[in-house]
């Protein structure tokens, strides 16, 4: 269909065009759609999510289902078992496979022109699909493992069939799931503030942080507590091992426990609140350029350019890459069909992956990489992971596994190096794609009859001068973004979330009271919104 177009139009994408706009979607609002309506249906939205991630896929044996997005889980946005468990996976796969493609002119699109733009969102809808699948057969026949009483009823009807048609009926769950999180999405942005994905994951990042900070429920359910079994929420703990130890256990073993042992030690909280005031104050910090009106003599104002200017995306897609990798170097390893597949298949050098009996005697998951690129790549959380195995070996070698300080040392480098680079790479595609470039800002500029003073009103002129800024501080923001989470994730957080999922929660909640407050200008001023929707 792609290969044979033939049309007038550059991009043989045009190809799809009929396919696409048969596809379900959501309808953008003809008109204004007052600000107490967005509220409603952004929180409708997020209610639906929350009901979603309780709802789990019928048929499944959750006790013997591995979760291969475990490490990944606040990015995705979803839960393990349920028709969230791919969550925004497929949604974000399919921004970065488009947006790569897209950068390296592979696709042939103009995004500032109004036909290219709406067949990439077109063809970008039909990947989601096809994402969908990519991510969800694999994990059906591999580590979502059907319920055997439904195995057996199926076969009592269709002998022989009963696995496959029991696989069968979670992938299609996963897919009404998957797609409905796509749909979600789409509500959001169009009829509600800010963007589904990002609230999804901000609910989720709450969640956690608040179960980590204040379960009082026991390290242990089935034991009493003790000293050795005190509450999991980092205050409870706190408050539980200072009542109940004495002054000498409070000194010599209390004050390690309470700032240091996982789960949701206090240096947690602190890296929390560390985080959440750097990422503040970068979202806060703005270049102003000077604006004036060009028919209103004596109006000026200034333009501001976010100093973190790609926001958070870049981080999303490079975390998103990450659990990726992780998910198809774990199938080519232990997957009954991926680990024959020739090279790739079982091949160390890619990941390896501890067996059920390794992962019991280390106390790790079975999704934990041990070696090849899937280790030197594997998000670290807290200080108990990295720091505290490189200065003290002998007392970590479940969590070394294996390995020498030295390459954990590498380990922590690559995954900085790749978490930096990759946000870079991604926020340079991402202004490209949605219209936040030179060029794209200079032409809002001059729409709104707003000029630079000094300077002819050309928008030539104006793409110049943006040019000095643009550039350097989407390079910039990439890698404040990218150092940000890899820093979180060293330094460790509360509850199961990591540090990139905090860092992404609190940019998102920043950013939606930020679009709170423009939403209600808009409200009180119809000229303001003018300015913005023309913009």
């Amino acid at each position: 269909m792609v290969a044979s177009y033939k049309g007038p139009k550059k991009s043989k994408l045009y190809g799809l065009e009929d396919l696409t706009a048969k596809l379900p979607a959501v309808k953008k609002a003809k008109g204004h759609i007052e600000f107490k309506y967005k509220m409603m249906w952004t929180a409708l939205i997020v209610v639906l999510y929350f009901a979603l991630s309780n709802i789990y896929i019928y048929g499944l044996n959750t006790a013997q289902t591995i979760d291969v997005f475990a490490s990944f889980r606040e990015i995705f946005a979803g839960a393990s078992g349920s028709l969230m468990d791919l969550g925004i996976g497929p949604i974000v796969t399919a921004s970065i496979v488009m947006q790569l493609f897209v950068g390296a002119k592979i696709f042939n699109l103009d995004l500032q022109n109004a036909e290219d733009k709406a067949i990439y969102q077109g063809v970008q809808k039909l990947l989601v699909i096809i994402m969908i699948f990519v991510e969800a057969i694999p994990q059906a026949f591999g580590y979502l493992v059907p319920d055997t009483k439904v195995v057996n009823s199926i076969n009592a009807v269709f002998p022989g069939y009963g696995e496959f048609l029991a696989q069968t009926i979670i992938i299609l769950q996963l897919f009404f799931g998957s797609y409905l999180v796509f749909l979600m999405d789409e509500v959001v942005s169009k009829y509600g503030i800010g963007s589904g994905i990002s609230l999804f994951i901000a609910a989720d990042v709450s969640e956690q942080l608040f179960i980590g900070a204040f379960n009082w429920q026991a390290l242990n359910n089935a034991l009493t507590y003790s000293l050795t079994n005190p509450p999991a929420g980092a205050f409870p703990k706190m408050f539980y091992i200072i009542m109940h130890s004495s002054s000498s256990y409070l000194l010599t073993n209390g004050v390690v426990q309470i700032l240091f042992s996982p789960p949701n030690p206090m240096i947690a909280v602190l890296g929390t609140l560390l985080i959440f005031f750097l990422v503040a104050y970068f979202q806060s910090s703005k270049i102003e350029l000077p604006i004036s009106h060009e028919r209103v003599r004596g109006a000026r104002g200034r333009y501001p350019l976010q100093l973190l200017y790609a926001s958070n995306i870049p981080v999303i897609l490079a975390t998103a890459l990450l659990a990726n990798v992780s998910m198809w170097t774990l199938l080519f390893w232990s997957s009954p069909v991926l680990s024959k597949v020739p090279i790739l298949g079982h091949n160390p050098l890619l990941g390896s992956y501890p067996t059920t009996a390794q992962a019991t005697a280390l106390n790790i998951s079975a999704t934990t990489p041990t070696g090849g690129l899937a280790y030197y790549l594997f998000s670290p959380n807290g200080l108990s992971d990295w720091l505290f195995p490189i200065l003290q070996p002998s007392g970590y070698q479940n969590i070394l596994l294996g390995h020498t300080p030295l390459q954990e040392a590498i380990h922590i480098i690559v995954f900085t190096a790749f978490m930096v680079g990759f946000s870079v790479l991604f926020a340079i595609f991402w202004i490209e794609t949605t219209n936040m470039g030179a060029s794209a800002v200079a032409k809002q500029i001059q729409a709104s009859g707003m000029q630079i003073p000094g300077f002819r009103r050309d928008p030539r002129v104006m793409e110049r001068v943006l040019k000095k800024y643009i550039p350097a501080i989407t390079i910039f923001s990439g890698a404040v973004v990218g150092l940000l989470a890899a820093g979180a994730n060293l330094i460790g957080t509360v509850g199961d979330t990591s540090g990139t999922g905090l860092l992404l929660a609190v940019g998102i909640i920043i950013q939606f009271y930020e679009a709170m407050g423009r939403e209600q200008l808009m409200e009180m001023h119809p000229v303001i919104r003018q300015f913005f929707v023309g913009g």
